[in-house]
């Protein structure tokens, strides 16, 4: 999955596209997440103990994680991403765009360090 809890994506595809939100949960299995503000549906609840007064509940549901992108502060706009080993052993997302660093996705390993270097001659 190329996205992760708490990061900032746009829509691009949908009823909500070129909308940007935070990502409030993923569901791996199903390949979808929920993204804050997007695809909201109102559920309809009878009266009940709980809920005397009954009524609508706005609520986000799952839209597919392939239209979604992740958002580059440096481009300004959703992007496509990239996965790197840095110089420490610690991989990183990056943008395709700009190069820029979207966050690191583990922590450094011995067995990595030093491997970009050797990737790029």
């Amino acid at each position: 999955m190329h996205v992760k809890k708490d990061d900032l994506v746009q829509v691009i595809a949908g009823d909500d596209a070129s909308k940007t939100g935070r990502v409030l949960s993923v569901l791996p299995q199903e390949g979808k997440v929920v993204v804050e503000g997007i695809n909201r549906v109102y559920k309809h609840l009878k009266p009940s103990r709980r809920n005397p007064q009954g009524g609508r509940l706005s609520k986000e549901m799952p839209i597919n994680a392939s239209n979604v992108l992740l958002f580059c502060g440096n481009c300004k706009r959703g992007v496509r991403i990239g996965r790197r080993y840095l110089a420490d052993g610690s991989k990183e997302r990056f943008c395709k765009s700009c190069e820029a660093s979207l966050g690191r996705l583990s922590k450094p390993r011995e067995t990595y360090a030093g491997q970009e270097a050797q990737a790029q001659a």
